[in-house]
């Protein structure tokens, strides 16, 4: 039974990772997600059923339009694949990760880290390929942790005050990419970094704000100076600041205890 769900949950995960590309184009192209079929981008052509199979049609294709022999973006295999992995994570690890017993949080606790995986995923996407963060997918996500923070504190399965350092961190990490957005003349953070703080702040506490913040500083510089010397990147030049966010919230949801202790242990 296992391997049966994770093999139905790697499929259902493909599916709604080609929905989401479907989300990513359209909102950037200002359409409904809901507009209809999916078409090439190149030659507008509507993709047959057999040609918008999940992963399989771009690698059958070599990642080419059937008609027009384009190539087909690699966001649409990557985002796929990683929203499949990212159902098959939460399955395999939930046992482990989603411990809270109070009814009927158990319950909804589990599909709550999974809308919030699929919203990381969208912030990773939409500002890795387009340099952007929807103020939807912001609002949303924010809602989502306000919400479920607030029904922890009223079930006293969170206390108060760690509720309210959790808010002074996203404000505070709000504060801060809002003075490097100045700072760098708008160049080197978006406003739409800014608008995910408060979320992220709520999701980590005040430790794994910090944490997670550090990593994704230490994570985009590595990336920085790896594309300076392969030429990809110059001096001056900016890359998108989402990702490395999205990362390092995830190292932070799942070590930021342990690397915490480790990091402050050595300054000791």
């Amino acid at each position: 039974m296992f391997w049966y769900w994770v093999f139905w949950l790697f499929i259902f995960g493909l599916v709604i990772g080609s929905f989401l590309n479907v989300v990513v184009y359209r909102t950037i192209y200002g359409e409904s997600p809901l507009k209809g079929r999916s078409v090439c981008p190149h030659c507008k052509k509507q993709i047959s059923w057999k040609h918008n199979i999940p992963l399989l049609s771009f690698l059958f294709l070599r990642g080419k339009c059937a008609h027009c022999k384009k190539r087909i973006s690699w966001q649409y295999p990557v985002v796929e694949g990683l929203t499949a992995l990212l159902f098959v994570w939460w399955y395999v690890m939930g046992k482990g990760f989603f411990l809270l017993v109070n009814t009927p949080l158990e319950l909804v606790q589990p599909y709550f880290w999974l809308m919030v995986g699929v919203l990381l995923l969208l912030v990773l996407v939409f500002d890795l390929w387009y340099g952007v963060i929807p103020n939807a997918v912001n609002m949303l996500l924010l809602v989502l942790v306000l919400g479920y923070r607030v029904a922890l504190v009223v079930m006293g399965i969170m206390r108060p005050q760690d509720f309210w350092m959790a808010v002074v961190a996203g404000i505070g990490l709000a504060l801060f990419f809002y003075g490097l957005y100045l700072l760098t003349k708008r160049k080197g953070f978006g406003l739409g970094d800014v608008k995910l703080a408060p979320s992220l702040g709520l999701l980590l506490g005040l430790r794994g704000t910090i944490v997670a913040t550090m990593l994704s500083f230490m994570s985009g510089a590595v990336v920085a100076v790896v594309l300076l010397a392969l030429g990809r990147k110059r001096f001056g030049q900016t890359i998108p600041f989402g990702p490395f966010l999205v990362l390092g919230t995830v190292m932070a949801l799942l070590w930021h205890e342990l690397i915490w202790e480790w990091y402050f242990g050595l300054l000791r």
